[in-house]
């Protein structure tokens, strides 16, 4: 019987057929999928035919199309449904996989054929976009360390390979201890809590099987928790365990994995000749320089810091006011300054919470991407790989343009946090392929389900990485959509949270649960006048974690890793009541992988652009106006990597913003 991973999907847009899929079938199907690419990649590195662009850049292009069959389905499942059969089989891929790549990007005879298109290229007649595939290409086995000969390319594969262990072994780790702590709650420790919170503590109660309600470490639960409970002692207990994860001693302690993998990135940096892992990192970026990186993040740090000690006089004060002597601690932070934001700007997060429904909200999204782009979403009653997730197919002007999937609901199965991945990336090459893309978030499951205002923008930040999927038209698989640099991805997402603060959008979206009523005015009026509230502690505990992330790429790896982040932040200043957003154990965005390390900056620089971009719309009169639109569409969101960030940028604005529009749009400008 054919391994349905590997059979034609005859399924509607050719998804995966997940109802015929079962765990059993994934490793035999890697096996099969890695020995077809292998003999693929061998076939072009022995063709006897000179090097061309289209028998070696354009063939690797078109080779591994069943590796990413099966990826794309295993890393979906592995990340959003996980088991422990699951959980087996990515630590015994990662090895295998990293070995098989750098297997091809150590492969001399291969390289030697790209080296010699590359240094052909002039006389190749090649289109912009091939010129760029080509230097990503040409640029991807020099990072790689396909230069590298005898013992150092040896000693390259091998940090490869265990660099991919440890990232493996440092997520399940995470989702462990995520998974495993939960704190029971007698119906009196409810009191104070509103009737949401209470809900979603009754719903994680149930799928623990704890019989009553508990608290468990989701972050859409345990922050409206650590909001709302009037239980000092309780809060206390809530945060310190959400601070430990990763740190708990024992099988899933991640603090020795972090100092391991930043020595095996900063000898990786050092066997290709960078001075630092960070210098390594960086130079393919917009920022370029570590300099440049902490530039940025100082000139934010300071008013920042300035903001949040002020606003701690002011929440400590209310502390000693309810009868607690002694210093602001960080379980208090939220508690309070959730019940400063309703004096001082009437806003009430229960009563705001009943007009942000999670359908609603994904109308909006869908609603500002029809005006903006013409995108249109018909739902689609098709099996997806776990019973909360949902897709719709989306047209413009009656054409196909790709599949969403949005997987919404926390669960103990699914990692923390939000992301957006493509399972099939946009291309026209070897032939024309439709994206299929999936959001992935981590709300608290109701009936209805309900979202804080920073869930809604979360909703929205995630629906813009997907447009820049779904919009995406260029040639090749490897400059499509969201393959972009670090430090550019973000501006799309942040970008269009922007719509979510659009008046006209939450007056027509943003209505009441039980009575369909649309938002008051003098609510929407809070909504919109409380955007920056507690901007100081929300920008110091994002700030605090890029520079800890730079700081450990910077220079020599840390032996005590812990010990180097309270150097960071003792030499920062770091307010005592607040904590870094991810403590180093914790830090899945730096050490699940390589994708953000050193590159933890990357909201803030797009947040720079995101700002500025968002003034062009105003500039021009409407959130909405068509040209701009089409400029964003044309400039940014269609054309993925195949041009320098910065010059796509420079395309759409005219120019290169600085740091100003976003410490006004923080509200921190002087």
């Amino acid at each position: 019987m054919t391994n349905p991973l590997l059979s034609d999907w005859s399924t509607p847009f050719s998804l995966a057929p997940f109802d015929a899929i079962s765990d059993d079938d994934f490793a035999p199907a890697l096996d099969v999928a890695l020995a077809t690419h292998t003999a693929e990649i061998a076939a072009i590195a022995e063709n006897p035919d000179a090097p061309s662009f289209a028998n070696t850049i354009e063939a690797m292009e078109a080779a591994g199309e069943d590796l990413d069959k099966v990826l794309s389905v295993f890393f979906t499942v592995a990340g959003a449904d996980s088991n422990p059969q699951r959980e087996a089989l990515q630590r015994e891929f990662s090895p295998k996989l990293a070995a098989h790549f750098s297997a091809i990007s150590s492969n001399k005879a291969l390289f030697r054929r790209v080296a010699a298109v590359w240094e052909a290229r002039d006389g190749l007649g090649l289109d912009d976009e091939q010129e760029r595939v080509l230097m990503l290409t040409h640029r991807g086995f020099v990072r790689s360390g396909a230069a590298l000969e005898g013992e150092a390319d040896t000693r390259m594969q091998a940090i490869m390979g265990r660099l991919a262990e440890l990232g493996t072994a440092f997520t399940q780790n995470l989702l462990a201890d995520e998974r495993d702590w939960f704190m029971p709650l007698a119906e009196g420790d409810l009191e104070g809590l509103p009737g949401f919170v209470v809900e979603a503590a009754r719903a994680a109660g149930k799928e623990k099987g704890a019989g009553g309600p508990v608290v468990t470490l989701s972050r859409s639960l345990i922050v409206p928790f650590l909001q709302f409970s009037p239980r000092r002692d309780l809060r206390k207990k809530a945060f310190s365990a959400w601070a430990a994860r990763g740190a708990n001693g024992g099988e899933t302690d991640n603090r020795a994995i972090t100092a391991e993998i930043l020595a095996l990135r900063a000898e990786r940096a050092k066997l290709l000749g960078y001075d630092s892992f960070a210098d390594f990192k960086l130079e393919t970026e917009m920022a370029g320089t570590p300099a440049a990186v902490r530039e940025l993040l100082m000139a934010v740090w300071e008013p920042a810091k300035a903001r949040a000690e002020a606003d701690a006089k002011i929440l400590t004060d209310m502390m000693h006011a309810d009868g607690i002597n002694g210093d602001l601690a960080p379980w208090d932070w939220r508690y309070y300054a959730e019940k400063r934001r309703k004096v001082e700007h009437d806003l009430d997060e229960a009563a705001l919470k009943p007009y942000l429904q999670l359908d609603r909200m994904i109308e909006a999204a869908f609603a500002c991407a029809n005006r903006l782009f013409g995108l249109e979403f018909a739902p689609l009653q098709i099996t997806l790989y776990h019973p909360d997730c949902r897709a719709w197919e989306v047209t413009r002007n009656g054409e196909h343009v790709a599949v969403f999937i949005g997987d919404y609901f926390a669960r103990g199965s699914k990692r923390s946090g939000a992301w957006c991945s493509a399972m099939r990336s946009q291309a026209k090459f070897p032939k024309f392929q439709a994206p299929v893309v999936i959001n992935v978030c981590n709300f608290a499951k109701a009936d209805p389900a309900l979202l804080s205002y920073d869930d809604a923008r979360t909703l929205f930040h995630e629906f813009g990485h997907a447009l820049h999927q779904m919009l995406s038209n260029v040639t090749y698989e490897r400059v499509s959509g969201t393959s972009v640099a670090r430090d550019f991805v973000e501006l799309p997402s942040q970008l269009y949270e922007h719509w979510l603060e659009v008046p006209e959008v939450l007056s027509e979206f943003a209505t009441h649960a039980e009575t369909g009523e649309p938002m008051p005015q003098d609510m929407l009026d809070k909504v919109l006048g409380a955007a920056n509230f507690d901007m100081g502690f929300q920008t110091v505990e994002y700030v605090a974690s890029a520079l800890v992330d730079l700081a450990f790429h910077e220079g020599a790896a840390p032996a005590d890793t812990m010990a180097k982040q309270a150097e960071v932040l003792d030499s920062i200043g770091m307010p005592a009541a607040i904590t870094m957003r991810h403590a180093t154990p914790q830090f899945a965005h730096v050490f699940s992988g390589d994708g953000y390390s050193s590159g933890y900056y990357s909201y803030m620089w797009s947040e720079v652009m995101d700002a500025d971009a968002f003034a062009a719309f105003e500039e021009a009169g409407s959130a909405f106006d068509p040209e701009t639109a089409k400029s964003l569409e044309d400039n940014i969101l269609s054309t993925g990597g195949s041009v320098e960030a910065e010059d796509l940028y420079k395309q759409f604005r005219g120019r290169l913003p600085g740091v100003d529009a976003l410490l006004k749009g923080r509200g921190l400008a002087a």
